[in-house]
């Protein structure tokens, strides 16, 4: 990861839910949450707290079938987004190959406190997990409009159990 690499990917996701029609509200002082979005949806405020974190993987990335967020969330809320940007190995100047928009309904507790892994890594390159394919890109966004959001599951039955199983 180069130095900068979290704030562009912070704001690039600021940027993305800001032409979707969110309003984004930055802390003065970052203490959990990187940013709070509030949008009118049908006549009610939604407000989601959002943590981002990026994937920078280096040339020698190996392949793995989960591949996303392990590690500290500094702050939870019910209604948080937890927005994982995907770049790939060679970022230089890049946007990230595609965003992850997450509820907490899909974080699990791990030895190292938290993991969240949407996406696969196979020769070189990330993608998206076919049954969470919903919680990627513009499909993600729009899902944050929804009442249900902090409940969301995955789009599989049998998944979401084997999801859970593995926490």
């Amino acid at each position: 990861m180069k130095e900068g690499d979290d704030y562009f990917a912070e704001l690039y996701v600021a940027g993305v839910l800001a032409r979707a029609g969110w309003n984004v509200y930055f802390p003065h002082r970052d203490e959990g949450f990187d940013f709070i979005i509030s949008k009118l949806v049908s006549g009610k405020m939604v407000i989601r707290p959002v943590q981002v974190k990026g994937k920078y993987p280096e040339p020698d990335k190996t392949d793995k079938p989960g591949y996303g967020y392990i590690g500290r969330l500094t702050q939870l809320h019910p209604e948080m987004v937890l927005a994982i940007p995907y770049f790939s190995v060679s970022r230089a100047g890049a946007s990230p190959k595609f965003v992850a928009y997450m509820p907490l309904s899909l974080v699990r507790c791990h030895s190292r406190e938290y993991r969240c892994q949407p996406a696969t890594f196979r020769d070189g390159c990330p993608e998206p997990r076919r049954h969470y394919s919903k919680f990627f890109d513009c499909s993600g966004v729009q899902m944050l409009e929804s009442d249900g959001w902090k409940d969301s599951r995955l789009t599989d039955p049998a998944a979401d159990e084997k999801e859970n199983a593995d926490a």
